[in-house]
């Protein structure tokens, strides 16, 4: 096979593997709005949600579809996205809804539980499903609760994602006033050194 087909093959995966992502996000979402079932966008999602109002060129993809729910909503959800091809499991990594029987944890929209400690280390619990701004498709975390989260796990991909916010200047210096001292520092960081 000439080099050209592989290269041809190899960018049609690529992009079947985005839009796969996309339409487990899209299914995922409009199945919790038909059900009523309060939930927000949250992670690299909602980073690239906000990210594309201005600079669409700086969109970072990601396979992962991490959806903020109530726990208290989780057997309405359940529902609603089993309608939808999703089957709910929950392991040691967290709840999450498979897309299909077969599918893989990497294939799955992840569960954040609003309210509550992602890890029992964390400074602060996750936002509610009410912290959201609708002028997407979906429903995705304020870029305030976001950004929240964001410092409170500040593992890298969330550093990338603070990054890729500060970088096209929806965040600048003066956000460090909105948040507890040990976040406020956590963004001082990353605004003193950008390049890590």
């Amino acid at each position: 096979m000439p080099q050209t087909q592989y290269a041809d093959i190899s960018w049609e995966r690529m992009i079947r593997a985005v839009e796969k992502v996309r339409e487990r996000l899209l299914r995922a979402t409009s199945a919790l709005e038909k059900a009523g079932v309060p939930y927000a966008v949250a992670g690299g999602h909602a980073v690239a949600a906000w990210v594309s109002r201005v600079d669409e060129a700086a969109v970072r993809n990601t396979r992962d579809v991490d959806i903020l729910l109530r726990r208290e909503d989780l057997a309405a959800a359940t529902a609603a996205l089993a309608d939808a091809g999703f089957v709910y499991r929950h392991a040691a990594a967290g709840d999450m809804f498979l897309d299909g029987p077969r599918a893989k944890a990497r294939d799955a929209v992840h569960v954040v539980f609003a309210g509550e400690k992602v890890r029992p280390e964390y400074l602060i619990p996750t936002p509610d499903v009410l912290e959201i701004d609708r002028t997407t498709s979906y429903a995705i975390l304020t870029l305030e609760s976001l950004v929240r989260m964001k410092l409170t796990s500040f593992r890298r991909k969330d550093q990338m994602h603070l990054l890729d916010l500060l970088d096209i200047g929806l965040l600048d210096a003066g956000w460090t006033e909105r948040f507890p001292a040990e976040l406020a520092a956590r963004l001082q960081e990353l605004l003193d050194n950008p390049e890590g």
